[in-house]
């Protein structure tokens, strides 16, 4: 017992905290990245049924929920998890925050499926709610289903104002969806899994925590790429 109790002693002495139990990303963790890595790239290669352009370089920051799970029994509901990352004051997007999303309804209804979720965040207003311990889409947050096309002609001045704008994939397909009434949460616990120590996803997103973390560098990399503004492309070349 005496090596261990030498190392954490040592340990706290240098200012180190060791990963002790739960600092590290399970399964689902991991899933949760690599599948809203998988969504982000397809948005590239849809030739005509994508998110904007537009809209991706003017967002200030992206959250994607995949394989959020809806079903219904009377009582319906939905629930997924995701991630978030918004840029810093260069333009480039940061380290990725995680959240969950949940909401119910009420009524006659009967079914269920998996369908993924992209949210840009379009202005400081809608940035203020993500950095909230939770908010509700349609709530103290607006949110207007977005358009969907290469340009962003087709948006209405109702979409133009909102905070947030929401998308959907099912079956390969992205389409303006509507979130209303939709619940997002901070998922601390996750974070503090991802980042190897307790931080928020406040600190996360507004650059206070700026490594990236290994297992998160590829849906970075993805969001920076399908989502870069053309300043950024000419200070790269």
């Amino acid at each position: 017992m005496r090596k261990p109790i030498a190392i954490l002693f040592f340990a706290v002495i240098l200012g180190v905290t060791p990963a002790i139990g739960g600092h590290k990303l399970t399964a689902e963790d991991r899933k949760v990245l690599d599948n809203a890595t998988d969504v982000l790239d397809t948005l590239t290669s849809a030739p005509d049924d994508a998110i904007p352009e537009e809209l991706l370089e003017r967002s200030e920051c992206v959250m994607v929920f995949p394989n959020v799970t809806k079903g219904a029994f009377i009582v319906g509901g939905r629930y997924g998890r995701g991630a978030a990352l918004c840029r810093d004051e260069s333009g480039a997007f940061g380290a990725p925050s995680f959240f969950s999303m949940g909401g119910a309804s009420i009524g006659w209804q009967w079914g269920g499926q998996q369908t993924d979720f992209v949210l840009l965040i379009m202005n400081k207003d809608g940035m203020k709610n993500l950095l909230e311990d939770r908010f509700s889409l349609g709530g103290n947050a607006s949110a207007a289903a977005g358009p969907v096309g290469r340009t962003a002609e087709a948006a209405t001045d109702l979409q133009l104002q909102a905070q947030i704008l929401t998308w959907s994939r099912s079956q390969g397909l992205f389409v303006g969806a509507s979130l209303e009434g939709a619940v997002i949460q901070q998922s601390e616990d996750a974070n503090s899994r991802l980042y190897g120590r307790e931080v928020s996803a406040a600190s996360i997103l507004t650059g206070e925590v700026s490594r990236v973390p290994e297992a998160a560098t590829e849906f970075v990399s993805v969001t920076r790429r399908v989502a870069s503004r053309p300043s950024e492309d000419a200070s790269a070349r």
